[in-house]
């Protein structure tokens, strides 16, 4: 089994309208080798692509109300959230879900990821709002296969580099045997996007080991193993910046769930551009 070394790559917060291609290849420029994986982050490119949404603006619909108000705190907060071994703080977070602001975002998640989706407890579909100021939330790439290419081909052009790309996200894929899936839409093809939010109550609940996802790898061919494997190596080098959900920002910053600005989180170190590269036989000295 092939074992690496990662080397994340600090930033500045990657504001939306962000020239994300030149910020990558300055960000890498003497830094990477031929051969290189160099994982980026999913939310970085769509905050720098526009890919957001302002959920201030957003009027929830009865069914969204119904979900904020009713099966967030009641089927989330005492029946799921156990069921899938939440930590205590999560689920304490979840009976005490917020209506009004819940019942927008619950609107949005409707609208671009569906039911299923909608009734998952966070990233529904691939929205999130972590790292993020006020309302705004993310939206998941709709073609992270043609987007990891483009950064392929500008590293080649600008630096020389035939380096692997990787785009990946922080949501949870599961493994059983030779089986792979997970609740987020449009996965690294061989993972299967099933269920909405019962992928993920099945895959807590049977305990079976979680990765990252990997939506996309441009440069090489990689197994899915592998791939899961680097993307979740990745993950645990990069962290979760000003937080790992909307609650932990909030908490951090001491301010509440709308409270947090562009400006706070520029003073926070952001790591989009994880770098993993091989060991060699003397250990990768």
């Amino acid at each position: 089994m092939v074992k690496y070394r990662a080397l994340a790559i600090v930033t500045g917060y990657w504001l939306p309208g962000t020239d994300y291609l030149s910020e990558i290849v300055a960000a890498v420029e003497g830094r990477v080798s031929d051969g290189d994986i160099l994982v980026i982050s999913e939310k970085a490119l769509s905050i720098a692509m526009g890919r957001i949404i302002d959920e201030d603006k957003v009027k929830p619909s009865l069914n969204s109300r119904l979900i904020a108000e009713v099966w967030m705190p009641i089927v989330w907060g005492y029946i799921l959230g156990p069921i899938c071994r939440l930590n205590s703080r999560l689920i304490k977070d979840l009976r005490e879900y917020p209506r009004q602001l819940g019942g927008r975002h619950k609107q949005v998640a409707l609208q671009y990821g569906g039911l299923l989706q909608a009734l998952m407890f966070g990233s529904e579909g691939g929205i999130d709002g972590s790292n993020l100021p006020y309302s705004y939330v993310s939206l998941p790439l709709e073609d992270a296969d043609a987007l990891a290419e483009r950064i392929h081909r500008e590293i080649l052009l600008k630096l020389g580099k035939q380096v692997n790309v990787m785009i990946v996200d922080t949501d949870t894929t599961f493994s059983f045997r030779n089986f792979y899936f997970t609740y987020r839409p449009r996965p690294m093809r061989g993972i299967h996007s099933i269920g909405g939010f019962l992928a993920y109550v099945v895959g807590r609940m049977f305990r079976l080991k979680r990765w990252a996802t990997p939506l996309a790898v441009a440069g090489c061919r990689m197994s899915i193993e592998e791939a899961l494997r680097v993307a979740y190596f990745a993950n645990r080098v990069r962290g979760y910046g000003s937080g790992r959900t909307v609650w932990d920002m909030a908490e951090a910053f001491n301010v509440d769930l709308t409270g947090i600005s562009w400006d706070m989180l520029k003073k926070v170190p952001h790591k989009p551009i994880v770098i993993i590269r091989a060991k060699t036989n003397s250990g990768g000295k």
